[in-house]
Formats: structure tokens, C-alpha cells, sequence
């Protein structure tokens, strides 16, 4: 691809941005290369500044699930405009938007609107503390749970990416508090829980993980951590900030068929405007304030604009179930086409797929973990990335995401998708 004008804008947002993203992994430092600037995007597709298109599996890391700018979406944000973006007291709004999410997700009694994923992340650590009066937490190497302090351990993508072991600002007391076993590691969990009997109150996860790649649960992890939880009082959270309502109407608890007792969301219920949520049993609940002494608040919580666009999407998928089966059908005839191209190359490699969630590792054994994902061959996946945007093709820029499937995603897409692998194969052979 010809993109000189994305070149001229990265080094001019070099100027007043750090590092010119306002998101790390948007550098492309892990691929190498100049990140192409989008000005535009539509259905399936990016368009750049100098007006290439490219077949999007990113889907701004997950919201997009109907595409981009999808018209009902977009009109209901522009109509909801013309009243003010955002008031700072209470809607209507707010209210049907929290009895929708209730009707579609099992063993959610109460939600609370924030701003971003990371928020509700850091919101449900700090409920799940003072529900039980411990401070410990477990989380999973590689599970990302956005940059609050205690997340930034072991962390996932975007650490991963950047090859980044510990955090500066993050001090020893907060990561003390911080404690990390490997994903899919239910002995490991065991162990951790029994040399810190009574002190942990919540175990995080992204019930199928997307932030080194996409790794689904193996049989019985999900189900042995409910088991830990309900022995040892522990507050089990799911964070679905990319699962929820995505892998079905009722996220990863649905699928699953394992219920959290609380459950954070992200983009998606903003349909990709910034937006985040917690929620889950009432007894836990009912300690955030105003009703408890659990404090968390946001000027911008329930914003008008995210809501609208939020219900907008969110109703449409309770409406149409079919659509899920739609995103399936389209993510297994991409996940076959890419194992028959990938089995013929001879070159080793692992396919992930849990409903419209998918990646590629070029690995030699099963990647269930962050080790795995390390210790396949990422050099390879950069070049695979650089030959598909060189064809058209926006893949997440680093080894260490998982892909997003569209609704929109025609079959033409994802034969091209096929095809320029298997191109990119024949070169690497």
C-alpha cells in the first residue's frame, strides 16, 4: 500500500503525542512500520488518509460487531445530540439502557454506567475488597485488564507487546496485592488461594482471553474457579469488556454456562463510543454508593451519546439472535480456509477460535496460555501482518491480539482473506 500521507501524520503527531498514538499498541512498534492513519470507516472496511481501503479485523478491538457506521447506530447518536452531549444528572435513558443489559445477561441484578473498560475494572476490584473486607486479588498472566495499578502485572498485549516486565509507578504495595498464575492453570490457582487462605477477595479474568490471542478456557477452568470462589468467599469476576455480547447475547456467562458474580463491560455497549459498566449480584451491588460505602462516581457515567448508540446496537442483537449465528458461521469458514491454506504450507501453526473471536499463532504445540503465546514464532506473524495490509487486510498489529469478526464481513472478504494467506505462505516456505 501507497500511504505517504499516513507517513507525514505519524511523524507530525510525533511532535505533540508521546510516541504519536494515544494508544500504545497503534505504534506499530511490534510489527515495525509507520501505523496508517484511518479517516474513515464503513461496513467491513478502513479507509486511510490516502484513501486505500482495507478489510477490518480489528473492529475497534471488538464493538463493531454489526460493522462500522451502522446507520441505525449513527442516527440515533445524531438525533440524541441535538438535545446536549451530556448533562451530569440523571436520564431515562440510563435507566432503559440498565433493564436492557438486565434481560440479556444471566446473574446481573444491578449495573453501574462508568466511562471506560478500564474503570469498571478498577471499580470491581475495588467493590469485590470492600464486599469482603480482603485486599488480595488473582489475576491471570497475559488477561488484560486495562492500566489501573493493580492490573499492570503480568498484564497481556499490551505489555507483551512492548516487552515490558514491570511498570514504573506502579509500587510494591499494590503489586504485593497483585498475585498471577498462568491462564488455564487451575492447580496453580489452588496453590495461590491456599498460601493466602482468607486474604483474597476476587479472582479476574477474561473468560475467553483475547490478549494473547485468543484463548479460550480449557474444559473445567471456568467451572473449577466458580468452585474455588463459592468455597473460599471469593468474589469470581468476569471481565467481558470484549466477550460480552459478542460471543452471545448473554457474553461468556451465556456460553459458558458459568455465572460470575460480577460481570465488567466496555465498548460494546457504547457501540465503540467510550463507554464501560459493572454489575452483578445484588448483595454485592448494593455496597457501591449511594447505597453502600463503596465510592465511585463519573461526571461523564451514563453519558447520553454512549447510551443512545449503546441501546441502539444492544437492541438489535436481543431482536435478531440469528445475527450470532450469522458471526459464527462466517468465523468457522474463515478459521477452515485458513487451516486447509496453513496445513498444506507445511509451516507450523495453531488456530484459536471461540465464536467470533479468532487467531493465528505460528506455533509448534497448543498455545493455552501467555508462555504458549510467547513462545511461538512472532517474528513470522509480523511479516504475516505487513503482507496482508500490503493486500488490503487490517489485522491487529501485534501477535498478542485476538481478531474481531464482523457481521459485515462478506464472503468475498474473507476469501480474500484466505487467499492472500496462502500467498503469504508460498513465501515463507
Amino acid at each position: 500500500m501507497n500511504t505517504p500521507t499516513s507517513n507525514t501524520l505519524f511523524l507530525r503527531a510525533q511532535q505533540s503525542i508521546p510516541g504519536g498514538v494515544n494508544s500504545p499498541v497503534r505504534a506499530f512498534k511490534s510489527v515495525g512500520g509507520t501505523p496508517i492513519f484511518i479517516k474513515r470507516a464503513e461496513g467491513a472496511y478502513l479507509y486511510d488518509e490516502d484513501g486505500n481501503r482495507y478489510i477490518d479485523y480489528i473492529n475497534s478491538w471488538g464493538p463493531m460487531i454489526l460493522g462500522h457506521a451502522y446507520q441505525p447506530v449513527v442516527e440515533a447518536i445524531c438525533q440524541r445530540a441535538a438535545f446536549s452531549t451530556s448533562y451530569g444528572a440523571p436520564t431515562a435513558l440510563e435507566t432503559e439502557m440498565a433493564e436492557l443489559i438486565l434481560s440479556m445477561v444471566p446473574n446481573v441484578d444491578l449495573i453501574r454506567m462508568v466511562s471506560s473498560g478500564t474503570e469498571a475494572c478498577m471499580s470491581a476490584i475495588r467493590l469485590a475488597r470492600g464486599y469482603t473486607g480482603k485486599n488480595k486479588f488473582i489475576k491471570f498472566e497475559g488477561c488484560y485488564h486495562g492500566h489501573a495499578d493493580c492490573f499492570l502485572v503480568k498484564a497481556g498485549s499490551g505489555l507483551a507487546t512492548f516487552n515490558i516486565q514491570t511498570v514504573p509507578g506502579v509500587t510494591a504495595g499494590v503489586a504485593a496485592d497483585t498475585l498471577t498464575c498462568a491462564y488455564n492453570d487451575l492447580d496453580a490457582v489452588n496453590q495461590l488461594v491456599q498460601q493466602n487462605k482468607g486474604e483474597i477477595a476476587a479472582i479476574i479474568l477474561e473468560p475467553v482471553a483475547g490478549n494473547m490471542g485468543c484463548i479460550p478456557p480449557a474444559p473445567g477452568f471456568a467451572e473449577g474457579l466458580r468452585k474455588i470462589c463459592d468455597e473460599e468467599n471469593i468474589v469470581l469476576i468476569f471481565d467481558e469488556v470484549m466477550t460480552g455480547f459478542r460471543l452471545a447475547a448473554g457474553g461468556a456467562q451465556e456460553r459458558l454456562g458459568v455465572k460470575a458474580d460480577l460481570v465488567t463491560y466496555g465498548k460494546v455497549i457504547g457501540a465503540g463510543m467510550p463507554v464501560g459498566a459493572f454489575g452483578g449480584k445484588r448483595e454485592i451491588m448494593e455496597h457501591i454508593a449511594p447505597l453502600g460505602s463503596v465510592y465511585q462516581a463519573g461526571t461523564l457515567s451514563g453519558n447520553p451519546l454512549a447510551m443512545i448508540a449503546g441501546y441502539t446496537l444492544l437492541k438489535t442483537l436481543k431482536d435478531n439472535p440469528q445475527i450470532y449465528q450469522q458471526l459464527e458461521d462466517k468465523t468457522a469458514y474463515l478459521h477452515k480456509g485458513l487451516d486447509e491454506v496453513l496445513q498444506r504450507s507445511g509451516i507450523p501453526y495453531i488456530i484459536n477460535r471461540t465464536g467470533s473471536m479468532i487467531s493465528v499463532h505460528f506455533s509448534d504445540k497448543p498455545v493455552n496460555n501467555f508462555a504458549d503465546a510467547a513462545t511461538a514464532n512472532n517474528e513470522r506473524f509480523n511479516r504475516y501482518f505487513h503482507h496482508m495490509l500490503n493486500a488490503g487486510i487490517y489485522l491487529p498489529p501485534s501477535a498478542y491480539e485476538t481478531w474481531f469478526i464482523s457481521n459485515a464481513l462478506e464472503q468475498a472478504d474473507l476469501d480474500h482473506t484466505i487467499k492472500a494467506t496462502e500467498e503469504f505462505l508460498a513465501k515463507e516456505a
